[in-house]
Parts: structure tokens; C-alpha cells; sequence
């Protein structure tokens, strides 16, 4: 395949880069942290950033390859490379090296600062390839519906659920050195789509490959795959396992967006209870044996063609979606329809007081009067929470805002404990 490398190539386009910073393990932006940003070709300072009380910087521009890069296989490399130095009083520094930036398309950085406590070296988080750039093996090929667990301790649910957490082995299954790693399920789903599409692909394309992603992984969760093998993880990071999961690094906000849209939804057939074992591969240096392409998916999108078509085009035409009815790890489900002006009753107290809870950690949340009525006030704090975690800004709670207030509620007010869902993984049968 012809290449190239961008270094020698002039950057023409621009995308955007906002970095976010909070305390490890913890919904606590941290405020006038100090970042570098710095070009990984030389290491030359191009922005100095500051966060706000919302632990964000500005967005800024920087240069990237020319945008039909990342709309060929054939092309050059389709991202310029960052890197980024963080400091913070009180803190242990980070560094990140090699964030990708897409033109016309926002990457976010979201960055976890331990509180210092002594002079340890500054924390490297080295951000790997994408998986349609860099060298990744293929995908060994597994039947795309799996035995479920029999007798022996695991209960197999009458229907699948959303977890709050996926536990990912950095490594292939057997590598007993490998760190195990607990990411919440959106978040794993957007590092996933992230590093293994191009957030500059139509809007279809995109959700195609985010359902096909959220169902692989729903059916190891589902069918207790690794569990069943003996392994304390739910899917490991190896490509010629699982999917490509590159701990720290950034994602786009095309990308976050749609997952945030589509999360509960998962790819199955008819006479089944399980989510499809979605097999892909890329199309152009990978062939499947089965299962979409991505650079095939991308162009049924330039056809005009909407997600379930892409998919059904690949895995068959009696596929359909179906939604999960349950999603762990978070108060109260959403109730169904938009909150908007004018609203009124049970489901519009709970969002005043969780936004409530959640503006003592993010202070330009104004707080609200908790009254059950949906006015201009609870409308101006939900525009401002849509603004500080990266969601189209509305004003109305619509099925995305309900579920990130809601896992916003949940880290602030340490509803959920990491360490105690760690152990309760590995001791007992069931984790849900």
C-alpha cells in the first residue's frame, strides 16, 4: 500500500483539541492546571492552556493532514500528533504522548492527575496507532453466537443488560502480566470507536460501526465469555481477540456523541437472546472472513445509506436492533421522552437534584430550585452541563443528557466505589 508520512507533507487542515482534567478516580475537575501542548516531530511548545473551574482548557486549532487522508485507504496518514505535558499544584505531572487530531473534527482529552505525594517521575501515557494506520493483527475468526454458561455457578439473565463497567485485560488472554483495567462502558465504547474508525466518516457510517462495537462487546459480557475460561475480565485489548483499546487515549466528540445516542442498543436475530458477536476487520490491508468492513462501511455511507442498511448489507437482512431495557450503576432509567420547558412531575425533581449535586464539583452549574417544573433556570443549567461534558447544547434532557447526568451524579456523590466492584467481580459468581 502506498504511504506517507505527514511530517513531510504541509499540514493544510485543522481540527480542534479540549483537554479535560480531573483527580484520579474521582469527579473532581482541578482547576488552573497548566498544558503544554507540543508537536511530537520536534517537541516544539505551539500552545500553552490553562483549565477553568470546569477542569477544561479552550478548544484550540492545530494543524492536520488534508481531509481525504482519512477518506481512502490508500492515502497518507490521516492525523497529526501531539503531546501534551500536565501540571497541576498538589499533583503528580502527566504526560501524553501522541494525541491524534483528525481535521474537522474535535479531539478530547480527558486527563486523571494523582495527588502527589512525594517526587515520583511524571506519569507517561504513550498513545499507540490507529488500528486503519498502524500495524494490528487480524481478528481470528469465532461463531457469531456462543454457548451460553450451563450449571456451575453463572446465571445467564433473561435479557442482556448495559454494565456500568467493562474490566479490560491489556493483553492476549494468556498473559498473566497484563493489567487489568476498569473503564465505564461508554467510555470503553468511545476509546474503542475512537482508535478504530475515523470520526471524519458520515454520521451512518459511524453509528454502523459503533452498534457493531457495543454488540461484540455486549455478547462477551452476556455470555460471560472469558469468565467462562477461568479469566477475571471481561475482553481483553488484543485485535486478534477482541477490539483495539488503547488506555488514556483521546476520543472525538463525532464519535462520542453517537455513542452517547446509542449505547443501550445492540445488533441480534431472530430466536435469539444474545447480542451478535459482530465480527470486522478493516477491508483493505485485513479481509474478513466474515463480518463488515470499515472501509466498505464507509463507503455505503457516502451512497446515502443509514446504519442499519450498512449493517444489514454485511451481517444479513434479518438482523434488527433491539435496546437493552436496563443499565447498571445508575438511579433511575430514563423515563422515555425529553424534558423540555414546561415539564412537570418526578423526573424533573430528580434531574434539579442530581444537577444540584453535581454543581458543588462545577460551580458554573447554577443551582436550582427543586420544584418538579421544568423552567428557564433548570433549562440553563442542563445548556451548561451539556457544555462541560461535550454534548450537543439544547437545553433539554433527551436520552444522551439523561444518562450523563445521571453517571455524573453517580461519581460525585460516590454512589459508585471501583475498588469494592472490584473485588465483588472477582469473589462472587455475578456481578450485575
Amino acid at each position: 500500500m502506498k504511504r506517507y508520512n505527514y511530517f513531510k507533507s504541509q499540514l493544510i487542515d485543522q481540527g480542534q483539541l479540549q483537554v479535560s482534567i480531573f483527580e484520579q478516580e474521582r469527579a473532581i475537575p482541578i482547576s488552573n492546571a497548566k498544558v503544554e501542548v507540543l508537536r511530537k516531530v520536534d517537541s516544539t511548545v505551539v500552545e500553552e492552556l490553562f483549565t477553568d473551574s470546569s477542569g477544561q482548557t479552550e478548544s484550540i486549532e492545530l494543524g492536520a493532514p488534508p481531509l481525504e487522508f482519512s477518506l481512502t485507504p490508500e492515502s497518507g496518514k490521516p492525523y497529526s500528533e501531539y503531546d501534551l505535558n500536565i501540571s497541576a499544584e498538589g499533583f503528580e505531572p502527566v504526560n501524553i504522548e501522541g494525541v491524534q487530531i483528525l481535521p474537522e473534527s474535535r479531539a478530547l482529552q480527558p486527563v486523571d492527575m494523582r495527588p502527589a505525594e512525594g517526587t515520583e517521575a511524571a506519569e507517561t501515557i504513550p498513545i499507540q496507532e490507529h488500528t486503519l494506520w498502524g500495524e494490528y493483527p487480524p481478528k481470528i475468526p469465532e461463531e457469531e453466537v456462543k454457548p451460553l454458561p450451563d450449571a456451575g455457578g453463572f446465571i445467564v439473565l433473561p435479557e442482556p443488560v448495559i454494565p456500568e463497567y467493562v474490566v479490560v485485560h491489556l493483553g492476549v488472554p494468556a498473559d498473566t502480566s497484563a493489567e487489568n483495567v476498569w473503564i465505564p462502558f461508554k467510555d470503553y465504547i468511545k476509546n474503542v470507536a475512537s482508535s478504530e474508525i475515523y470520526s471524519t466518516w458520515p454520521r451512518e457510517t459511524i453509528k454502523a460501526n459503533v452498534l457493531a462495537i457495543l454488540s461484540f462487546v455486549l455478547n462477551r459480557v452476556y455470555t460471560e465469555w472469558y469468565r467462562g475460561k477461568g479469566y477475571n475480565f471481561t475482553i481483553t485489548n488484543s485485535t486478534a481477540y477482541d477490539q483495539a483499546f488503547f488506555k488514556g487515549r483521546n476520543i472525538f466528540e463525532e464519535i462520542s456523541n453517537v455513542v452517547d445516542e446509542v449505547f443501550t442498543t445492540y445488533i441480534t436475530r431472530p430466536n435469539i437472546r444474545q447480542p451478535l458477536f459482530t465480527q470486522y476487520c478493516d477491508g483493505a490491508r485485513t479481509v474478513c472472513a466474515r463480518g463488515m468492513t470499515q472501509w466498505g462501511s464507509k463507503d455505503l455511507g457516502d451512497q446515502g445509506y443509514d446504519a442499519l442498511s450498512i449493517l444489514r448489507s454485511f451481517y444479513g437482512y434479518d438482523i434488527y436492533l433491539q435496546q437493552a431495557n436496563r443499565v447498571e450503576g445508575v438511579p433511575m432509567s430514563y423515563p422515555g421522552s425529553p424534558l423540555v420547558l414546561g415539564t412537570t412531575g418526578e423526573d424533573v425533581r430528580t434531574i434539579q437534584t442530581q444537577l444540584n449535586a453535581i454543581s458543588n464539583n462545577y460551580p458554573a452549574i447554577n443551582k436550582l430550585r427543586v420544584d418538579g417544573v421544568y423552567g428557564e433556570s433548570t433549562a440553563d443549567a442542563v445548556r451548561t452541563f451539556q457544555q462541560i461534558f461535550n454534548l450537543p447544547v439544547n437545553g433539554v434532557v433527551d436520552f444522551s443528557t439523561w444518562y450523563q447526568i445521571s453517571n455524573i451524579f453517580v461519581a460525585v456523590t460516590k454512589i459508585a466505589e471501583p475498588v469494592f466492584r472490584n473485588l465483588r467481580y472477582v469473589d462472587v459468581p455475578y456481578r450485575y
